[in-house]
């Protein structure tokens, strides 16, 4: 990966030395992690976390206590007390699994929502340095996708479209 990397960029820099293209490139991961934007994200989902994760160790302190209690008394209780206390332990631990599956939709519902913001003011920055420094492409060396700009006039989808005869 690294290597193609390496290639990449050094084709680059050859077509960029050649054709007067501007080619640049972004580390999103610092400039991300030194927004103060994403430190008070970070504050906000912990403490937002912790709510779900102290109401799910209350409910499993219940579940043990239960659980505990059942075990210790099973012997003496008849068949249909232990389906009863059974089937409530089930209950129980059905709301456990519920509880954190629901807990972890929210979370990442809310870090979904703290983040967007986050995400698209450094998406403009972007691209208003690129503008500015009349920049063609810049690339991300943390993206899978590779690049984070370019210029329309690069574009070359809707040539392909209709070389495919697609509309």
């Amino acid at each position: 990966m690294v290597l193609a990397c390496g290639l990449l960029m050094g084709k680059a820099a050859i077509a960029q030395s050649n054709t007067g293209i501007k080619i640049a490139y972004i580390n999103s991961a610092v400039l991300l992690q030194n927004m103060p934007e994403r430190i008070n994200a970070d504050s906000a989902l912990a403490k937002y976390t912790r709510t779900f994760q102290e109401q799910i160790e209350i409910m499993t302190k219940e579940f043990q206590t239960k659980l505990q209690s059942f075990q210790s008394s099973e012997k003496t209780m008849s068949e249909a007390m232990k389906e009863v206390k059974t089937k409530e332990l089930q209950d129980l631990q059905t709301r456990i699994e519920s509880t954190q599956q629901s807990a972890q939709e929210k979370i990442q519902m809310k870090k979904q929502d703290l983040y967007t913001p986050i995400l698209e003011k450094a998406d403009k920055a972007i691209k208003d340095v690129a503008k500015e420094k009349n920049y063609d492409y810049i690339f991300d060396v943390n993206s899978q996708n590779g690049i984070v700009f370019s210029k329309d006039e690069y574009d070359i989808t809707n040539l392909v479209k209709t070389k495919m005869g697609i509309k």
